[in-house]
């Protein structure tokens, strides 16, 4: 009887290992690939992370300004490892009226000896401002070409919306330069 229990249990064929692996790999495919968007949506809802918002020049005109408030904005840039760059704001700090279009600058110099393609990243705090934070104009929504030693001033456009909380009397914009990752 012991024999006939035995030869009902099979080990599990190799096919069905081999297609439950091929379902893990797929979804953990599928979930590594859903991150960035997911990551995105959670940052906007959340205003985590700094990430700030697009706005048209003409919405701007519309919106109201708050007199009686003032905020400093503080600008900040660093380098990541991969660049020879020159990367810096050409004001530290700058003091803004909510509702008001404001305009700024950044300099960048490629210190390489080849041309490169490089990309900025920003990053707004105190992260409760980041939604309040928006950007009419930057050189972040696009890549920048330098020749070997080139420069550039990059410009950068901004309203702080007057909805932003009354505690926040500080913003602090800061942008990472690094290549582009698809550059060749």
């Amino acid at each position: 009887m012991s024999q006939g229990v035995e030869a009902a249990r099979k080990p599990p064929s190799h096919g069905r290992v081999a297609g439950k692996m091929l379902l893990l790999a797929c979804a953990m495919f599928g979930f590594g690939y859903l991150m960035v968007p997911l990551y995105n949506i959670i940052c906007e809802v959340t205003g985590l992370n700094g990430k700030t918002g697009r706005v048209s020049a003409s919405a701007i005109v519309a919106a109201p300004v708050a007199e009686d408030r003032e905020i400093i904005v503080e600008f900040t840039a660093s380098v990541n490892q991969s660049g020879s760059w020159e990367f810096r704001p050409n004001a530290k700090t700058m003091i803004v009226k909510p509702g008001i279009l404001y305009h700024a600058s950044y300099h960048a110099k490629n210190l390489s000896s080849s041309a490169v393609v490089a990309q900025a990243t920003p990053s707004v705090t105190p992260f409760s401002a980041a939604r309040y934070f928006n950007k009419t104009e930057c050189f972040c929504f696009t890549r920048q070409s330098f020749e070997p030693g080139g420069s550039m001033d990059m410009p950068l456009s901004f309203v702080i919306d007057e909805d932003i909380p009354i505690n926040v009397d500080r913003v602090t914009l800061s942008y990472t330069f690094f290549r582009s990752p698809d550059q060749s």
